[in-house]
């Protein structure tokens, strides 16, 4: 099995809803990263999973729109609790729809800081 995997960071900020717990509900940000981990067993016939560099494009601009913003304040958050897998799951979803690959497995990795991760995959 073929992997490739990139990873970036940004700062976006939340506050969690629908409990009590404590400073969490309060709006605070996280230095988040994102790992993109492409899984498959067949190379394109350039001998990619899928071009690196549109991979890069395509999580970049995404990321655009979290960075340095109020996760509920976005539409896909609105009224939900921003959790660490929500938001994998959200960003999984918007990256499938921004990259053309079939037959491939991809895996979002998202940390709120060193030690704390949660992750959200599926078949293209």
């Amino acid at each position: 099995m073929y992997q490739l995997a990139i990873t970036r960071d940004f700062i976006a900020r939340h506050f969690l809803i629908g409990g009590d717990w404590g400073d969490e509900t309060l709006e605070h940000s996280h230095h988040y990263k994102a790992e993109v981990l492409i899984e498959g067993e067949q190379l394109d016939r350039h001998g990619y999973l899928i071009d690196i560099v549109d991979l890069e494009q395509a999580t970049m601009a995404l990321i655009g729109e979290f960075k340095d913003r109020v996760l509920n304040d976005l539409e896909p958050f609105r009224g939900l609790n921003p959790s660490l897998e929500r938001f994998a799951r959200i960003f999984w979803e918007r990256l499938r729809d921004r990259v053309t690959l079939h037959g491939v497995k991809m895996t979002i990795k998202l940390w709120e800081n060193e030690r704390d991760w949660a992750a959200f995959g599926g078949t293209l």
